[in-house]
């Protein structure tokens, strides 16, 4: 194999823990928030934490499930499993072989595994000056907007604090891999408030993994019409979150996108930005989602 890409396939082997050895047989124990357990155990974390001490369980690793994204791992980056990775790669790596203009960006980035190999393929081909952009609140999921996004109606995603991930630690893990640098850029924020305004001019890969109804609309309306002819789109959790699925849904009829949605696995779909497509963004005949869209 190449040196090159033998580099890329060990790193997503360490990002997701997949190599032989690497498999975690725990996870911390973390009462969803707004329960009574969480009020109940919060006290005994933060007692444990500042003894650099934690509740753990003991699980049998799933060497599959891990594979195919399938489950929120202790201590990996990344949570999207295998094929996802490597459909990030094979994308970054055309978009550069084919002279695409733009950066990359994932807006929902959790641990940052996929930013950080996002940064790695840049470094592994000699890409020279292109950014990655790490878009997150840091803080988890916001509760629903049921008043904007009726859709998001019973989600529970907001008392997970398994995905309140701090900016800080998403440096460090950049840093373990050799590449925290200036040319990765942190966009600390909800999405409402920090992409419209964002120095983001011009994008060839745009990765989103919001979860929730309103920030994938959210991002798609900042950042879609940034994505350079030939560029891609991929959207995380669109196999397996309806209110996801519906949200680009939603968005793709009312700015009549047409590109096929092409399957990555079980959850994730990608579709690439064509002539036709630019053509019909550049002339203005597109209308964007409201509430009446997120249809419940």
């Amino acid at each position: 194999m190449d040196p090159t890409e033998r580099y890329l396939d060990l790193l997503k082997g360490c990002l997701t823990r997949t190599l032989d050895g690497f498999g975690e047989t725990y996870l911390p124990v973390l009462p969803h928030r707004g329960s009574w357990k969480h009020w109940a155990f919060e006290p005994v974390r933060r007692y444990l934490e500042r003894r650099d001490m934690q509740v753990i369980r003991r699980v049998p690793f799933n060497a599959t499930a891990r594979a195919e994204g399938r489950e929120w791992p202790a201590e990996a980056e990344t949570m999207i499993g295998l094929a996802r990775l490597d459909n990030l790669h094979r994308l970054i790596a055309d978009v550069l072989r084919n002279g695409v203009p733009g950066d990359l960006a994932e807006c929902g980035v959790w641990r940052g595994g996929a930013t950080i190999l996002m940064r790695a393929v840049l470094a592994a081909y000699g890409d020279p000056d292109r950014l990655v952009w790490v878009a997150d609140s840091f803080e988890g999921l916001p509760r629903p907007d049921l008043d904007r996004y009726p859709a998001e109606r019973g989600d529970t995603h907001w008392r997970y604090e398994e995905l309140a991930v701090g900016v800080e630690e998403v440096k460090r893990n950049f840093a373990r891999y050799g590449l925290l640098d200036d040319r990765v850029r942190f966009l600390k924020g909800w999405f409402a408030d920090t992409l419209p305004t964002a120095p983001i001019t011009q994008l060839a890969v745009l990765r989103l993994d919001g979860d929730l109804y309103g920030s994938n609309i959210e991002v798609l309306e900042a950042l879609y019409p940034k994505v350079s002819l030939g560029g891609y789109v991929i959207i995380d959790d669109y196999g397996n979150i309806p209110q996801c699925r519906q949200a680009i849904d939603d968005y793709r009829a009312a700015h009549n996108i047409t590109a096929p949605l092409n399957r990555i696995d079980w959850a994730g779909v990608w579709w690439q930005v064509s002539e036709a497509l630019a053509e019909r963004r550049a002339s203005g005949g597109t209308r964007t989602p409201t509430s009446k869209d997120a249809r419940t």
